[in-house]
């Protein structure tokens, strides 16, 4: 599989290394408008190639993404403190303009990866600018708030992350949603297992764990600045599920006709994934208040165009 990113700063060139240690591609190509940095990253993580699998890597142009089976998009400008979502959007949308017409001209045929934020927005942008069938666009969106949700509640329960079948819908921002609800420990609604194991599931700890949740990245960015290894691991596996042709039911973003009354929205529902892009949605049963949740999330996203 060929797999070209663009954007070769930390989150980029990280899901780079997390692709080539995986063994998923054979061949990936770093694009960044510092042909110093991409060239650097690129040596770097060729290095290592002789101790995991085989791999070309090297770093290019927009031409050289011409025959990718995906492109990651992790370009873009951090966001600021301070600074308004819209504002970042902007800045980033401007950034995207030339994007768009790199993936038309080159690699109108692969499926397109967003990481870059606001995501839904961009996800939503790409959508509507690179004139691509929907399926093929996606989002990263809330992949790693679903991952903090189901290691946090690993981590409470004594399971294993792998064992909790949790989902974060929504905005990948401060109004996404747990779904507490539909979440399960193996088989087991949650509730029941807790109570069956003799741990405490209350409101409050719900509450504490939904805070530990959505200000997981927060906490990060304040000890090193940014985070890159949980968006990389969950880049890869949305490429392994495309390339394994998996029908996986992971959370990503997409752009839908309407979410809860809000018309024309990009934002995270599970969706089944396979070597096509998005197979199809899986609307889930919520609960009445996560339902007005979800839509407020979904209204807060409309709002950011809006304002």
């Amino acid at each position: 599989m060929k797999i070209a990113i663009i954007g070769s700063g930390l989150v980029g060139s990280t899901a780079a290394y997390s692709l080539a240690a995986a063994g998923l591609a054979r061949e990936l190509v770093l694009c960044d408008i510092n042909r110093n940095r991409a060239e650097a990253e690129a040596l770097d993580i060729l290095h290592a190639t002789p101790y995991t699998f085989p791999c070309s890597i090297k770093s290019g142009t927009y031409k050289d993404m011409s025959g990718a089976d995906i492109i990651i998009i992790t370009a873009g400008i951090h966001q600021n403190p301070g600074e308004t979502r819209l504002n970042l959007f902007e800045k980033n949308a401007e950034i995207f303009k030339d994007i768009v017409k790199g993936i038309a001209a080159y690699a109108a045929d692969s499926l397109i990866l967003v990481a870059s934020n606001p995501v839904d927005l961009l996800t939503s942008y790409l959508a509507k600018e690179a004139k691509l069938p929907v399926s093929r666009i996606i989002g990263s969106g809330t992949i790693l708030d679903t991952a903090r949700f189901r290691t946090i509640l690993g981590s409470y329960l004594r399971l294993a992350p792998q064992s909790i079948h949790a989902y974060v819908l929504g905005e990948h921002g401060d109004s996404e949603v747990l779904i507490w609800s539909a979440a399960l420990a193996g088989n087991m609604p949650l509730e029941s297992y807790a109570a069956e194991a003799g741990i405490s599931l209350n409101a409050e700890i719900k509450n504490h764990i939904d805070s530990e949740v959505r200000n997981a990245a927060y906490k990060i960015i304040a000890g090193k600045g940014a985070t890159y290894y949980g968006i990389a691991a969950g880049l890869t596996r949305i490429c392994k599920a495309i390339a394994y042709n998996e029908n996986a039911i992971l959370t990503v973003s997409a752009l839908h006709n309407e979410i809860e009354g809000v018309k024309d929205i990009c934002l995270s529902l599970p969706a089944v994934i396979n070597r096509d892009g998005i197979s199809r949605i899986l609307y889930p049963e919520l609960s009445a208040s996560e339902h007005a949740l979800l839509r407020q999330s979904a209204e807060k996203i409309r709002d950011y165009v809006h304002t």
